[in-house]
């Protein structure tokens, strides 16, 4: 098949170009000089154009777009998040539309439906809440409410799920936790007592790949990992494989939420444009349960995990002690 990638310089991206390389005839979106190198070093044909800027022409005789690009930070401004998200992916809707595109693969997250309250076992058939307190999580809403609304005769589209993306050349999840962690500024949230789910980056690339040719169109599949813990469980094993120790600190929910609204709003006035320490976004998901189903994936896309959270720690650990 011939793909298109959107991301493929970032974590997910990466990781699906460099999965598929092999079967498939890939390129890939590049913004800058630095990220043609990249997805050139990781086995696609660099296009140079930015998201919502992709021409027809760039994307005829394509077979499939897999659109991994998205502002998936727990910070930033209403229009920082709304042009990547939602007019990034509505640009590249009508631009694979108008090259008869036949299937569209887009990279969600369980984070759509997400208010700042528990997500208990939820499955695909939870509502979109109707209003929404963090950025993030509605753009991201709003851009899958865009790719599934587009699905028709000619164009069949797909929205993935994936809770909780870690595993290696992750950007942001374990470097933010390991930065935390030197800043001296980590604290659990509820001790970390919140059950979560997650799922392995290569358990993503397989969902990709049983998606490029299975599922229902105008669907959304969530994709996770079929061992759960609780947050605390989690990271600590993460961070492990990097060689550091999470302290014991500890706030109750209630009151990280509280500080990070003031942090958040502090930082607005006297340090605008930069990330505060804690986020309203971060302490709420550290602060909730988040677990997903994933039947309707391995029911209808065929897939399973082709990785265990043990297996995927271990290698990691395994590199980590290989680099110099």
């Amino acid at each position: 098949m011939r793909l298109f990638v959107t991301g493929a310089s970032g974590f997910i991206g990466g990781h699906v170009v460099e999965a598929l390389r092999g079967r498939h005839e890939i390129s890939a979106l590049a913004r800058s000089d630095a990220a043609a190198r990249e997805v050139e070093s990781f086995g696609a044909r660099p296009v140079r154009a930015a998201l919502g800027e992709v021409s027809p022409a760039t994307l005829e005789r394509v077979d499939a777009i897999v659109h991994c690009a998205a502002r998936a930070e727990d910070w930033g401004t209403r229009a920082q998040f709304w042009d990547v998200n939602v007019e990034g992916t509505r640009q590249l809707l009508e631009a694979a539309r108008a090259a008869s595109v036949p299937r569209f693969i887009h990279l969600g997250t369980e984070a759509a439906l997400f208010t700042g309250r528990d997500l208990v076992d939820v499955d695909e058939t939870f509502p979109y809440p109707q209003r929404h307190r963090f950025l993030y999580c509605e753009t991201k809403a709003e851009a899958e409410r865009l790719v599934l609304a587009a699905n028709r005769d000619g164009m069949t589209t797909i929205s993935l799920r994936p809770r909780l993306v870690w595993g290696p050349r992750d950007k942001t999840i374990l470097p933010s936790l390991l930065d935390t962690v030197r800043r001296g500024g980590f604290a659990w949230i509820d001790g970390g007592r919140h059950s979560t789910s997650t799922v392995h980056v290569a358990n993503v690339v397989a969902g990709v790949e049983r998606a490029l040719e299975h599922g229902r169109g105008g669907e959304a599949y969530f994709l996770a990992d079929d061992e759960r813990s609780s947050i605390r469980d989690f990271l600590t094993r993460l961070v492990a494989t990097a060689g550091v120790t999470l302290p014991e600190r500890a706030l109750p929910g209630a009151i990280a939420r509280g500080a990070a609204a003031v942090v958040e709003g502090l930082w607005r006035v006297v340090r605008p444009g930069r990330r505060p320490p804690l986020s309203r976004l971060a302490a709420a998901m550290m602060s909730c349960t988040v677990t997903v189903v994933t039947d309707k994936a391995k029911r209808e896309l065929g897939w399973s995990p082709v990785i265990t959270v043990a297996d995927g720690l271990a290698a990691m650990s395994a590199s980590a002690r290989a680099t110099p």
